[in-house]
This record gives structure tokens, C-alpha cells and sequence, in this order.
């Protein structure tokens, strides 16, 4: 409660995105592992182009997808003369939304797709409600679980065989077990002890039919890599990433953002406050954390403290048991 600041002026505008100034200086930190990191991450992204007919790179418009993209890019554009790439992914982006997704994301997700003109293919979770393949106890819970569902009726719609995506291992215990290459079976189900060797840099990308797998390129990574690469290359984020003045109430040791699918609880005081999101997940589970910082080399610093990662900071979901990721993983969810 005392790390929230209240101040009397008027609230900053928030905009819907924000470009990170790569002269501002970044605190002394080793950032020589980033070309190694990158180098890893693209040779993943290549593999999968080459050992999968129908991939998508999930993308959300978070900070991980932003970064998976630019890597995406760097792949298969950027150095195209050299690898005799055309200049497109060879694969469409692929976004599940929730329809309680942060508004300024899903504004930063067109208009990121728009400038780079990629395919970007969205599965709703308001077509699966209407389908009754998903079923909500109440229309302002949590539909960050309930996205499972309609990942795997997209990928069945589109066949997809492989789905990119951002995740990293240093993000919660579950996601520690991942590989790089994550076997889902006919299910969608991650099954952790039937997982594939992975030595050498030797991947098995063998499916059986309806089978299909995740791939990780920054599974590697830790969220203070991701933020050095961010700033490094000049990656644009929501502006959700960083500081601005926004209602709040503190409740259960997180501070709950005021929105239409959080509205304040009888009881709660409401303050306006200083802070921004670490991650921008579905707007009912998602909370920020007290910050004035503005770029992305201030968000280094910060994360140089930090000894909670992003979801368990931040995600209510993720509170509710300390196995509550690992079961939605066995659900398939991402």
C-alpha cells in the first residue's frame, strides 16, 4: 500500500505506443551474451521453417512476441541476400483474443502488423463462446484459462503444425520443464515426462498425425535479456510497458488496475498511481506494479532488483496454486 504514490496533477496521456530511445544510457551491464542469445533464437526460427509445413509465430503484441518478431525479421528479411530468403515470413502471426485484451495492445498489434505487412490470422474467444466450446461461469471471469480452447480449435482450423511462441523458462516453474521443441500430442496436451531429448542442438520434429509442437526460440532467455534486446534494437512496445498515471486499488498484495472487466469491489479505495505492466496479458488477471519508469533502460535497472519474475508478480491466475500453470500447460495452453 506505501509503494503507491499519490500525486495531485492532472494524468499523463497515455499512447498507444512508445519507441525506445536506444541513446539513453543503459546501466553497466555485460550485454556481449545478447549476439549468442539472438544467434541461438534465429537458428530456431530456421529450423522450424525448415522442418514444418503449416508454422505461425503467436503474437500478442507483448514484449516477448515483440522480441520473437524482430527476430522473426531478422531471419528471414533482413538477411535475405545472404540466406536467399524472399523477404516474408514463411509463416502467418496468430493471435488469440480473449475480447478482454488491454486496448492499446491490441491497437499496438494492427498497427505493428500493418507497418511490417505480415498475414496475422485472429481466433476469438467470443466465436468459441458462441460455439459453447467454452463455457463461463460468470461473463466477467478470467478467460485467460479458456484460451486453450481456442488456440487448439485454431490450430485444427488451420492445421497449423507448429506454433512459435515467447515463452521463456525463467517465467515460472512449469515453463522451466519446457524444451525448446515442446511435443503436444493428438490432444494439444503437453505431457512433461514424454518430452524429446534435446542435445547437440539436435532437434526430433517427428509428429504422428494430429500431433503437433511449440517452439521457443527465447526459451533461453531471462526477463532482463529480453529488456536489453528491447532497448539494443529500438523495439516498439505498448506504452503499458512503461510509467503512466492510471486508477488502482490494492488488493491481495498486487495492485488491480480499474477497468471495465476489474471495476472496484464494494469497500475498495480507489487511487491513482504511477505504475506499469511487465506483462499485458487478458485485462482480468493482469496487474501492474509501482514504477516511474519511463524507457526501457530505467526498466533495466528496475528488473536489475526484481526477485519475483513477470507472472508471478503480476498474474493473479498464477496465485491461485503453485501448480496452476503446469495445469493449464497439460491443457494445452501456450
Amino acid at each position: 500500500m506505501n509503494a503507491i504514490v499519490q500525486q495531485e496533477q492532472a494524468a499523463r496521456p497515455v499512447q498507444p505506443v512508445q519507441t525506445v530511445h536506444p541513446e539513453r544510457a543503459l546501466p553497466a551491464v555485460d550485454r556481449r551474451h545478447l549476439d549468442a542469445l539472438e544467434e541461438e533464437a534465429i537458428f530456431v526460427l530456421r529450423e522450424v521453417a525448415g522442418a514444418f509445413e503449416r508454422p505461425a509465430l503467436l503474437f500478442s503484441g507483448g514484449k516477448d512476441s515483440c522480441v520473437v518478431l524482430r527476430l522473426a525479421h531478422k531471419a528471414f528479411r533482413e538477411r535475405r541476400a545472404e540466406g536467399g530468403f524472399d523477404g516474408r515470413l514463411p509463416f502467418p502471426l496468430l493471435h488469440v483474443d480473449t475480447g478482454h485484451n488491454f486496448p492499446e495492445v491490441i491497437e499496438f498489434r494492427d498497427s505493428e502488423v500493418a507497418r511490417h505487412g505480415d498475414e496475422l490470422i485472429v481466433a476469438h474467444m467470443e466465436d468459441s463462446i458462441r460455439r459453447g466450446s467454452v463455457r463461463l461461469r460468470d461473463p466477467m471471469e478470467s478467460r485467460n484459462a479458456h484460451q486453450s480452447v481456442t488456440l487448439l480449435e485454431a490450430i485444427e482450423q488451420h492445421r497449423f503444425d507448429c506454433l512459435i511462441g515467447g515463452a521463456r523458462r525463467d517465467e515460472e516453474k512449469a515453463r522451466a520443464k519446457e524444451r525448446i521443441f515442446s511435443h503436444r500430442d493428438a490432444f494439444g496436451q503437453w505431457q512433461p515426462k514424454e518430452q524429446r531429448a534435446e542435445l547437440w542442438s539436435l532437434f526430433n520434429t517427428r509428429l504422428r498425425p494430429g500431433e503437433h509442437f511449440r517452439a521457443f526460440p527465447i526459451s533461453n532467455w531471462t526477463e532482463l535479456d529480453v529488456w536489453m534486446y528491447i532497448a539494443r534494437e529500438n523495439i516498439p512496445l505498448p506504452s503499458l510497458y512503461y510509467s503512466h498515471r492510471r486508477e488502482v486499488v490494492a488488493r491481495d498484495g498486487v495492485f488491480v488496475p480499474v477497468t471495465e472487466c476489474t471495476p472496484p469491489r464494494p469497500g475498495d479505495a480507489v487511487e491513482m498511481a504511477d505504475v506499469r505492466f511487465r506483462t499485458v496479458g487478458d485485462m482480468s488477471c493482469t496487474c501492474p506494479v509501482p514504477s516511474r519508469a519511463a524507457n526501457a533502460a530505467d526498466v533495466v535497472a528496475e528488473t536489475l532488483t526484481v526477485t519475483l519474475s513477470e507472472r508471478g508478480a503480476t498474474r493473479m491466475d498464477d496465485r491461485s496454486s503453485q501448480a496452476a500453470m503446469e495445469r493449464r500447460k497439460k491443457e494445452g495452453y501456450f
